[in-house]
């Protein structure tokens, strides 16, 4: 049965119109993002496979090309297109978190962070600076490594710091094993940069961990 021979009610754009998105399902947010079905199977009864075959809608939506474009029904196009609306999501985060007055709210950074950081193969250190009332001048990735740690250098932290007139940071990395407890390691050189930093007079808000669940934050811990 075709999707327009559904009640009403159960059509996933009529019901997203009616009850707001989060009322859908994974398939039927998919399927809306299919726009149609293929031979045999309707949008949603595609969706449904494919959420199947990829393991849920976090891995379709973090395959690389080449896998997702191999998914029934998919292609290019398709791919372009949801490369094009997860990259919008991530630039309303940094657009909300920019036009803030200041950071209040660290469950704004975190979802920004998690946007940014969560499902990289290797692992990306990086930093919000920010300026003395805490609003947000700037997101920069400024170290990579490798799936098993990034080398980072406390000195390169704070000229970047400097050259962006910061008051404040906040310091985020990647675990890609998607476990983000923080190691003996992650504690140690979060110290060594705080130390480094208060020598001229910045201040580290935070360190974040990101992993495939909740974000770790070291100033929640007591650990700054």
């Amino acid at each position: 049965m075709s999707i327009r021979d559904w009640p009403a009610a159960e059509r996933p754009r009529e019901k997203l119109l009616e009850r707001g998105a989060a009322a859908l399902s994974d398939a039927e947010l998919l399927a809306i993002f299919l726009r149609t079905g293929v031979t045999g199977q309707s949008a949603v009864d595609l969706a449904r496979q494919l959420l199947s075959d990829f393991g849920g809608l976090r891995p379709l939506l973090n395959a690389d090309r080449s896998r997702f474009c191999h998914g029934r029904g998919l292609g290019d196009a398709k791919f372009v297109q949801l490369q094009a609306v997860l990259e919008m999501a991530r630039r309303h985060l940094a657009s909300e978190l920019k036009d803030q007055a200041g950071i209040t709210d660290a469950r704004s950074a975190f979802a920004y962070l998690q946007a940014q950081l969560a499902d990289r193969p290797h692992e990306v250190f990086c930093a919000l600076f920010l300026d003395t009332r805490h609003r947000v001048i700037t997101f920069e990735e400024l170290f990579r490594g490798t799936i098993d740690g990034a080398s980072v250098y406390p000195r390169e932290v704070v000229k970047t710091a400097l050259q962006h007139n910061a008051a404040a940071v906040i310091l985020a990395h990647n675990h890609p094993s998607g476990i983000a407890e923080p190691s003996q390691a992650d504690r140690h050189l979060t110290n060594r940069l705080r130390d480094a930093l208060a020598l001229v007079d910045i201040r580290v808000l935070d360190h974040v961990v990101i992993g495939q669940g909740e974000p770790v934050s070291f100033a929640e811990r007591g650990w700054l």
